[in-house]
């Protein structure tokens, strides 16, 4: 696949978050994903493989939104076997407070899938906004 294959992957993965639906953001992941976030807070780290990443990232972040999650691509930059994908999240905690961060995630695609996928973010933001994955999956 090619730069431009790459991209049209995200940009259909990304068509589909923007309304809501996830299922393709967790399809386009590899078996082999390895996602970091980027800082010094508790959510900053590494997950290796699509397991962790669901068990261990994913569900304890959700398990924080009262409403269904978006996230809308703003650029979609590609090179070789990276998309670089800013965006914009909208969604309400169960806490009833927004959460509306901004990222921009450098993905690795190899063979259709995301292999590496590397979060920047407002970590202030998250860190105000949200309980850390480890406490909610201790609770």
């Amino acid at each position: 696949m090619n730069a431009a294959d790459n991209k049209a992957i995200i940009q259909r993965v990304f068509d589909e978050l923007a309304a809501g639906n996830g299922r393709p953001f967790i399809d386009a992941l590899g078996e082999d994903i390895l996602w970091r976030i980027i800082g010094s807070t508790d959510w900053s780290g590494t997950w290796e493989g699509k397991a962790a990443v669901r068990e261990r990232l994913l569900e304890p972040l959700f398990a924080q939104f009262a409403t269904r999650y978006r996230n809308m691509a703003v650029r979609l930059i590609a090179e070789d076997d990276y998309v670089v994908i800013e965006c914009r999240g909208d969604v309400t905690t169960t806490d009833g407070r927004p959460y509306r961060n901004t990222y921009c995630y450098v993905c690795r695609i190899d063979g259709g899938k995301v292999r590496e996928l590397t979060e920047y973010c407002d970590t202030e933001l998250l860190t105000k906004a949200l309980s850390p994955p480890w406490a909610e999956v201790a609770a």
